[in-house]
Formats: C-alpha cells, sequence, structure tokens
C-alpha cells in the first residue's frame, strides 16, 4: 500500500511518540497510508486509542499499536517500549516529537517553568532515543526528531523553548555520530509556522497574528501538517540513505529573517498582555 506521493512502508515498523495530535499525528497516519505498521505513544490513553483508531482507517491492513507513557517517567517508558517489543520484533523508524511550550517572559518565568520544558523536550527526547535503542540498532533504521526553529532562532517568550530545541538538535548530530557505526542515521525536522497545531495557536492565537505571520514567509503562506509528513517519509527512506545528523527546516524560507521578525511583532503583542 503506498502513499500517494511514492514511498512504500510496508512491512516496516514505526514508532511516533507525541503522534496523538497535531504534527505527529499526521506524520504517523502518512506512514500509516505509506503501508506501515505504526505506533504511537502520549500520556493520554484516550488520544492513544483515538489515535490508533485513525491509523486502522487510514489503513487495516498493517499491525498499528498504542501505549501510554509521560517521556519524563524512565520507568513508564521501559514498560511502553516493552510492549511495542511485544508487537514488533524491531523499529526500523522512530519519530520523537513530544514537545511542551507555553509564551512567557524569561523574567517572569519560574525555574520550574523552565525546567518542565527542559525535561519534556530535552530529557524526555534523549530517554526515548535510549529506551528505542535496543530495537533501532540495525543497519538502515532511521530516527527523526522534531525540533522547532527556536532551536537557532532566539525567540521572545521563549527563552526555555530555545534552551530546549538546541539542545535536541545537538543531540540529534551527536547521536548520528555515535550510532552511524551500527547503520542508524538520525535527522531533525524543523517545522516552521504550521497551521491548525496547538503550538502556533498559543503564539499566534488570532488569524489576524496568524496571517502577519505568513506574510513574513518567503512562500507566503503558513505550513500544513502534511508538509512536514512529507520530508519524515523521505528522510527515513532508502532514498536519504546517505543522510544524517542534519538539521533541516521545513519552513518556506521563514527562518531565512522572517521568524525573528514575526516573533518580535508577536512578542511585542504578548508583552502588553502582561505575558
Amino acid at each position: 500500500m503506498g502513499s500517494a506521493i511514492g514511498f512504500d512502508y510496508t512491512g516496516k515498523n514505526v514508532v511516533v511518540v507525541g503522534g496523538t495530535s497535531g504534527i505527529n499525528l499526521q506524520v504517523a497516519i502518512a506512514f500509516a497510508k505509506a503501508g506501515a505498521n505504526v505506533a504511537v505513544a502520549s500520556r493520554s490513553i484516550d488520544k492513544v486509542n483515538a489515535a490508533v483508531a485513525q491509523l486502522n482507517q487510514a489503513n487495516p491492513n498493517a499491525v498499528h499499536m498504542g501505549v501510554s507513557f509521560d517521556v519524563r517517567d524512565n520507568d513508564a517508558l521501559t514498560l511502553g517500549f516493552n510492549e511495542i517489543a511485544k508487537a514488533y520484533a524491531h523499529i526500523d523508524v522512530l519519530i520523537s516529537g513530544a514537545a511542551g511550550n507555553f509564551p512567557a517572559s524569561a523574567a517572569k518565568l519560574s525555574t520550574n517553568g523552565f525546567k518542565s520544558v527542559i525535561d519534556i523536550d530535552l530529557i524526555g527526547s534523549f530517554q526515548v532515543l535510549k529506551q528505542a535503542y535496543p530495537l533501532l540498532a540495525r543497519p538502515n533504521a532511521s530516527v527523526v526528531q522534531i525540533s522547532a526553529p527556536q532551536a537557532f532562532i532566539a525567540m521572545p517568550l521563549q527563552a526555555h523553548v530555545c534552551a530546549a530545541k538546541a539542545g535536541v538538535d545537538m543531540l540529534t548530530r551527536t547521536l548520528a555520530l555515535e550510532w552511524g557505526v551500527e547503520g542508524v542515521r538520525i535527522n531533525s525536522i524543523v517545522p516552521g509556522p504550521i497551521a491548525d497545531t496547538e503550538g502556533f495557536n498559543r503564539l499566534a492565537p488570532s488569524d489576524e497574528l496568524q496571517q502577519r505571520v505568513a506574510n513574513s514567509v518567503p512562500l507566503k503562506r503558513n505550513g500544513q501538517g502534511q508538509d512536514i509528513a512529507n520530508a519524515a517519509l523521505f528522510l527515513a527512506s532508502d532514498m536519504a540513505s546517505y543522510i544524517t545528523g542534519v538539521v533541516l527546516p521545513v519552513d518556506g524560507g521563514w527562518s531565512l529573517g522572517g521568524a525573528s521578525i514575526a516573533m518580535t511583532e508577536l512578542g511585542d503583542i504578548a508583552a502588553k498582555h502582561g505575558l
């Protein structure tokens, strides 16, 4: 069962952490439509069950499953990956996309607030990759981390996210060095402004603000979840077999300059509202 854009993952086992909503769910559905067996994981068992139902609808001929865990809880991660191992003998593709975000100025951000994002985004990503490693450590396995432009673009109200995502991208590059000998490739996708996602709606909570962001993108539109899914399908495929350690912006050129302008403007607006 191949996808509409020509990728065939029939018989492949794909795990999408954070794969029950937003961009990550659209990535999971894209792999299912391309023929893969897909496992999704997130904290909410209700969201897990709903996502598995969508995967079964997208491709009823594959073996889909879901597990519930918090990436900050290493014991729960161990149990979750044990369940995945019972269903899949190995993992061909891991999509690591757990993330937390909220707008807050550094002066008003508590240490616990800063730490919570570090725990989810950075430490959580490390724990996910480490737990998945025994099932991944084989030639042609692929990891795709879903990062964020805050990793390399300073943004107001995002000090905690900027610090966490910068760490995630360096984790990608470092593990690409370490795990390449096993044949495992690791890359990051950096989404630009993606419409109809929780993170974007938080940072630009009105149609007017979202249009301002779109105007700051060289391609003059905000992205769609399918744009990120297409990039993930490519990076995890044999077509990208000599690509590892790459941090790939999929943002319509936003990171070329428009991101800094747009986010500074949004930061000024948020400051007026006491954030």
